[in-house]
């Protein structure tokens, strides 16, 4: 029960529909990797009439990140800011959950705040998705989604490796692992406040994430090893005893393999 307490502190059915919704978002996902397209290409020779849910979900997972159109494009970033990024936010929602289970408060105030957190994250979707639209146009991208370009690659990790040492990540990083103190600077009350709330801790999420997430061109936007991956990397820099020992060494990581993925095509190699 206590376990049970902790995952869902007060209002259990909207805890039951976010993480439905959670493991909603990565069985999509995982729908839309390129291993599981071409079987699904099979299954649209099946004569299923054009217009049934079944037949448009084949559909959307036939694209490849390269041909996709941006509205599956950026469908595919929003899903995975609700598979990632929603989890490394889960402290900061208990927080604000215990602070307004009240029965006063109702569930208004909590839904309010987690849809304006996921507003920021779905703004981001459709800047990441224009970038990767622009990019598969560029020709820079596979079928997997992956920046076969290594400048491109290059820069993406050192940007990232930088910003891990940026003044603005770690005062993100900072609100992030102190929600009991970021919601009472900055509280407002009822559910306009949680929305409010939610914009300003989806904006200061962004800010400690930004960089990271774009590493998905280096490892392959339809890459759920990546997603898995970053999404436990990003959730534990949020966690103050771990994260204040994990960011460094992460920037080290990131700036040396730029620096690996920029150089060692250069250097002449003998078989």
């Amino acid at each position: 029960m206590d376990t049970v307490a902790r995952l869902m502190p007060g209002h259990r059915a909207f805890w039951l529909t976010f993480y439905a919704a959670i493991l909603a978002a990565w069985a999509v996902l995982f729908a839309m990797q390129a291993d599981g397209l071409r079987e699904t290409s099979d299954w649209q020779l099946t004569g299923l009439p054009m217009g049934q849910p079944l037949a448009a979900f084949l559909s959307l997972c036939s694209a490849t990140a390269a041909n996709a159109g941006f509205g599956v494009v950026v469908l595919m970033w929003a899903l995975m800011a609700l598979a990632m990024m929603a989890p490394t936010a889960f402290p900061a929602f208990r927080t604000y959950a215990q602070l307004t289970q009240t029965a006063a408060a109702g569930i208004l105030p909590m839904a309010a705040l987690v849809g304006g957190y996921l507003a920021v994250w779905l703004g981001f979707s459709l800047l990441a998705g224009s970038l990767q639209v622009w990019l598969a146009e560029q020709s820079l991208l596979d079928p997997f989604g992956k920046s076969i370009s290594n400048p491109l690659n290059a820069a993406l990790l050192m940007l990232a490796g930088a910003y891990q040492f940026s003044h603005f990540k770690q005062a993100c990083l900072s609100s992030c692992r102190n929600p009991l103190t970021f919601f009472f600077t900055h509280w407002q009350p009822g559910a306009r406040g949680g929305l409010m709330l939610g914009l300003r801790l989806g904006a200061v999420c962004l800010g400690c994430c930004w960089a990271l997430m774009l590493l998905a061109f280096v490892a392959g936007t339809m890459n759920l090893a990546f997603m898995g991956g970053a999404m436990v990397l990003m959730t534990l820099e949020k966690l103050p005893d771990i994260g204040a020992k994990l960011t460094a060494p992460v920037g080290v990581f990131l700036i040396l393999a730029g620096l690996v993925v920029l150089v060692l095509p250069l250097l002449p190699i003998t078989i």
